[in-house]
């Protein structure tokens, strides 16, 4: 179990860029405590990765995005396989190009990665959430992602592709996303959405996506959508949804200090 968020805007859009990943961070933090993170992009930039073992609590003061950022992604991580101890393990992971954050469980990562003579980016890394990035960076299109045996929501950014986000559902874990005017958000929960209307004051309209979606993220918008067979043939124990309530209870207490603030 672990929670993801993030956004793309459109270049000239109005909303504090900070506040809004802090109001996302918030929004999926009681979902794991084993570790967080950010990335972001601006326009013609590189990936700026920031990381850390702790709660989202210990982060959330310490979140600082580029005032032209056009591209975000955010996790808390609840961890099931790699250790967080080691940093490569933690989320936003980079592979190659590409730099990404997930939600779930793949039971069959190794076996992907030998397949194609992948090897891992670091040689301590364990984490089964690095065959996604490894894949996304090998081949293009929704279809490589049925080669991954295991639940998953999970986003990245492409470093060969300025100005695109991509996200996408398998099966077994949820995604929301949010439109609003030049800014798309997602998220793991609705709740997340709702305090990026609250705090950034962007009217959202909000659905879940549906299983089996990739979608590409552009200047604010979704601009497409490719749809592809989740591989379902696993079976995974079930976990609660709330695992780290401190969390939240923390975050949303010092989301309203740092708003207020601002």
């Amino acid at each position: 179990m672990c929670g993801i968020a993030g956004y793309s805007l459109s270049p000239d859009s109005a909303v504090e860029r900070t506040l809004a990943a802090q109001a996302l961070l918030a929004g999926i933090a009681e979902r794991g405590a084993d570790a967080a993170g950010y990335a972001f992009r601006s326009p013609g930039g590189d990936v700026v990765v920031h990381k850390q073992r702790s709660g989202a609590s210990r982060l959330l003061d310490r979140v600082e995005i580029a005032t032209d950022a056009t591209e975000v992604l955010l996790h808390v991580r609840d961890y099931t396989k790699g250790h967080p101890e080691i940093e490569s393990n933690n989320h936003p992971i980079r592979h190659g190009p590409i730099v990404g954050v997930h939600n779930g469980i793949i039971f069959n990562d190794d076996e992907v990665l030998a397949s194609y003579g992948l090897r891992r980016a670091r040689q301590d890394m364990t984490v089964d959430s690095e065959a996604i990035f490894a894949l996304a960076g090998h081949r293009d299109g929704a279809e490589v992602l049925e080669e991954l045996r295991g639940s998953m929501a999970t986003a990245w950014l492409d470093e060969r592709r300025d100005g695109v986000l991509f996200c996408a559902r398998g099966t077994g874990r949820p995604l929301w996303v949010g439109e609003g005017e030049g800014a798309t958000f997602f998220a793991s929960t609705e709740h997340a959405l709702e305090l990026v209307e609250s705090y950034a004051r962007v009217p959202l309209a909000k659905r879940e996506l549906a299983e089996g979606t990739l979608a590409g993220l552009s200047h604010g918008r979704v601009s497409w959508y490719e749809h592809f067979t989740p591989n379902d043939e696993f079976e995974e124990r079930a976990l609660p949804a709330v695992r780290a309530p401190q969390e939240r209870r923390h975050c949303l207490k010092l989301l309203a200090a740092l708003a207020t603030a601002a």
